[in-house]
């Protein structure tokens, strides 16, 4: 389903960074393959929160040069397939989005939806895997940090919070991050769990690729309207840098977590 000009299922950006870490983003890109005609929008509801994380692609790339970490981002729109969510959930090709209706994501053939998950589901996944097999060939167990954004508002309802901290079982990044964060001189009001739950079944990346694992891990998601910009990327770039540091540096972070 990928044309010679399409953009690739997946990218990875300082793919041979020094850091023990692994950055994703499972909705940075928009982008759709020509082949499926903008599933029937317009681009206009292309730019928009449904189609993806805005402004999470800047930030993980600033992110990744903070931090000198390799990170792999999506080839394409969330509703072409959302990477985020197993083959069983409905959402993985939703059909209405935030009251936004998909027509491509209605009345779908087994066909067509196996090639969409050959075409773009199963190459992001090879690619987190391939990653996380160097690191494990160098015998290191890394921390796997996963990038969110989310709109302001939604449904009517204005979201508080700058940033949000999504965790379920292993404390070791989220737990101090949240402090770090809380104790940040501007006053953030940081999200433990919210505006998502990392213990919801939603969260499939770092429940498949980390916490199956007992790898580090933790899923952080910035308000769009703060990264939105180069500066503003930049700027959240240097704040999860910095409140992420100690937490980073400490050697026995790097071990497979064993829930008691």
């Amino acid at each position: 389903m990928i044309g010679p000009e399409d953009p690739p299922p997946y990218t990875i950006i300082n793919e041979h960074g020094k850091g023990k870490i692994l950055l994703v983003g499972d909705h940075a890109s928009n982008a759709m393959p020509k082949i499926l005609n903008k599933l029937g929008l317009d681009d206009v509801a292309l730019e928009q929160h449904i189609a993806y994380d805005i402004g999470s692609k800047k930030l993980i790339h600033h992110l990744s040069q903070h931090l000198d970490a390799p990170a792999v981002l999506a080839g394409y729109s969330r509703l072409v397939v959302d990477l985020n969510r197993s083959l069983e959930d409905d959402s993985v090709m939703p059909e209405v989005s935030d009251k936004t209706v998909i027509k491509g994501n209605q009345n779908m053939s087994d066909e067509h939806r196996n090639a969409r998950i050959h075409s773009f589901y199963t190459p992001y996944r090879k690619a987190i895997d391939m990653m996380l097999r160097r690191f494990k060939q160098r015998q290191i167990v890394p921390a796997f940090i996963s990038i969110h954004s989310f709109t302001p508002e939604i449904s009517g309802f204005s979201r508080p919070w700058h940033a949000g901290v999504l965790w379920d079982k292993d404390p070791r990044i989220p737990v101090p991050l949240m402090r770090n964060l809380c104790a940040h001189p501007d006053g953030f009001h940081i999200g433990d769990n919210e505006p998502y739950s990392g213990k919801h079944l939603a969260d499939y990346t770092i429940d498949h690729h980390a916490e199956a694992s007992g790898l580090p891990h933790v899923s952080i998601e910035i308000r769009q309207d703060l990264v939105n910009t180069e500066e503003g990327a930049e700027r959240w770039a240097s704040i999860l840098d910095d409140a992420l540091h100690d937490i980073l540096a400490d050697p026995d972070l790097y071990r497979v977590w064993q829930s008691v």
